[in-house]
């Protein structure tokens, strides 16, 4: 898995929030933010191939949480990055 080119993450106003850029990502009948913790991963991510279970790691060397806790969390983030878009 592997984040497309042509989006960003920013911090504006305080918020971490997806920037596109190009033709062909721009959706502007939504806004994608990301909360602490998914704007860690996709930092950690950004421009490099990535698994599942490698992005699980990542929370639990960072964060004090349960594997299983990480395993649900992360599936559930890739899921919704996957149905934005986001990911190829």
């Amino acid at each position: 898995m592997k984040i497309k080119n042509g989006f960003e993450l920013r911090d504006v106003c305080g918020e971490n929030v997806i920037i596109a850029h190009g033709v062909e990502n721009i959706d502007f009948t939504k806004v994608i933010t990301l909360n602490e913790s998914a704007a860690f991963i996709w930092k950690q991510v950004e421009g490099k191939d990535f698994t599942e279970e490698e992005v699980v790691k990542l929370l639990l060397d960072e964060y004090e949480v349960e594997e299983s806790q990480a395993q649900a969390d992360v599936k559930k983030l890739l899921a919704s990055w996957q149905e934005a878009g986001l990911v190829e």
